[in-house]
């Protein structure tokens, strides 16, 4: 095959280059409606889950008609939530997505998480539980995996530094002490944050969960340092141990 064909064979889904008959593609009104939709209604509110994915795939393949390739997603990963949280090599596996729109799909949930640490009243302070709920979303939020992590705070708690010191399986993390230890003496902390997250369930604590808070709690306090409080994560709902007095109560007025 002489190389000119070669390059228009791969051209369009049925291996052709799919225009009307006076050279538009035919894709592009369909195209510009939906990116003239968004930018007239501000946002995604009023949009179908695959006509959403459809104007992401824009970005990505800018010849083929995305519609198909929407709806493979969403009934490869059963839903919008899936398809965004698969990875890489798996979104990979359904026809029409290359190393590009697997690459593009995956940036949107850790985009969000940078969003919500940005949109935070004041990105390196947490002063009150609420702040706290939300700095940890936008650590946690939306990964595969369970990961705990450690936040350091001043005296006027504003976040010296954070560590992630754990990554487990789908529903298994430890918490190590002598890292958690290590990172709050490493930033000089007054007080600690904790954080991990429930991927594959509910946010509301195992027994474990709380056995190891207080574990850590024990030893921080013997080296003057306060555990602010323990959150959990699961999808966009969060559960403060705090709040629910699983871990001492008089830390609750220090945030």
């Amino acid at each position: 095959m002489p190389d000119k064909e070669k390059e228009n064979s791969g051209k369009g889904s049925a291996g052709y280059d799919p225009v009307s008959g006076n050279g538009k593609n035919m894709h592009e009104g369909h195209r510009e409606a939906l990116r003239n939709r968004f930018m007239r209604e501000g946002g995604f509110d009023h949009f179908e889950d695959h006509q959403i994915l459809e104007l992401l795939l824009f970005y990505a393949n800018t010849r083929q008609d995305t519609n198909p390739i929407a709806h493979e997603l969403i009934d490869s990963f059963g839903s919008l939530k899936g398809v965004l949280e698969a990875r890489p090599e798996m979104l990979a596996t359904v026809k029409g997505i290359g190393p590009q729109a697997a690459t593009l799909i995956s940036m949107v949930v850790p985009l969000t998480r940078v969003w919500n640490r940005c949109a935070m009243s004041k990105p390196d302070r947490i002063g009150n539980s609420r702040e706290a709920e939300k700095y940890c979303l936008s650590l946690v939020a939306g990964n595969r995996t369970e990961r705990f992590y450690v936040i350091a705070l001043n005296a006027q708690c504003n976040v010296l530094g954070r560590r992630r010191i754990s990554e487990g399986s789908l529903s298994e993390v430890s918490a190590y002490p002598r890292l958690v230890m290590e990172t709050a003496l490493n930033y000089n902390a007054h007080s600690v944050l904790l954080c991990h997250n429930h991927p594959g369930g509910t946010c509301a604590p195992s027994q474990e969960d709380i056995a190891s808070t207080l574990q850590l709690q024990r030893l921080l306090n013997g080296v003057g340092i306060l555990v602010l409080d323990h959150i959990i994560v699961a999808g966009s709902v969060t559960y403060s141990m705090i709040e629910h007095g699983d871990i001492d109560y008089r830390i609750k007025n220090r945030i």
